[in-house]
């Protein structure tokens, strides 16, 4: 039986080949995360298989997230057994093997590789196209949610600076029709200036006739009444 611990990286991968005995047949080859390079790990098994059986390969590689999906679909395809090891595991199999506190790529591929030697390791199998579509969407959702909590920070701290007086008016400073008025009218100088009809239409038309001529009055009131505040202050 032969065993292939594979230590994974964005860009390149280092293997370590052993047999059952734990004799090392290979610690030194390294292939980049590129077609060329998973043909150069699949002709470098073929090269230590007498008999070219693949059933007589097993290989391992820890759950690094995407940098090996690649690989392992490339192998599992050949036909090859595959594990997908936890890090923690591999972590505390490594302090039980050696007292030295030494890590490398090298070191690593080979306490992967001489993990396979127990019947516990997770065998892979490959996930659905639609599934990893969605797992990606998922994850760029989730950055854009985090990307929106951002700038809605941004705009509440703006509006406290500018126009502190806002929020009491409308039932939330991040609805549409707020921010159609401050993308129009970005100050209260401007609102305060602005002809009460086109405040109007502004505001009606933002919340599909919600905010009527009354809700225009108000908002342009409290904001003369702060632009003339603040005008006072510039004249000392």
């Amino acid at each position: 039986m032969i065993y292939i611990g594979i230590d994974v990286a964005k860009a390149k991968h280092d293997c370590c080949i052993i047999d059952s005995d734990g004799v090392i047949i290979n610690d030194s080859l390294r292939i980049s995360n590129s077609r060329e390079g998973f043909e150069l790990l699949y002709s470098s098994i073929l090269s230590v298989l007498p008999n070219k059986d693949i059933s007589n390969v097993k290989i391992g590689l820890e759950s690094t997230g995407h940098y090996s999906t690649n690989l392992q679909n490339y192998l599992y395809a050949k036909g090859f057994h595959l594990s997908i090891l936890n890090p923690l595991a591999t972590n505390l199999f490594r302090k039980a093997q050696t007292l030295r506190k030494t890590k490398t790529d090298k070191t690593d591929a080979l306490v992967i590789a001489k993990m396979l030697f127990s019947d516990d390791t997770k065998s892979y199998s490959p996930v659905s196209y639609q599934i990893q579509e969605l797992k990606s969407l998922t994850r760029h959702r989730y950055r854009l949610i985090g990307y929106r909590s951002r700038l809605k920070l941004s705009i509440t701290r703006l509006i406290d600076i500018i126009f502190p007086e806002l929020p009491k008016y409308v039932w939330s400073i991040h609805q549409v029709s707020v921010y159609a008025l401050l993308s129009e009218l970005p100050s209260p100088k401007e609102i305060s200036n602005c002809h009460l009809t086109k405040l109007t239409n502004l505001l009606a038309k933002s919340t599909k006739g919600k905010y009527s001529r009354a809700k225009a009055i108000e908002i342009k009131e409290v904001a003369h009444v702060l632009y003339l505040l603040n005008f006072s202050k510039l004249l000392g």
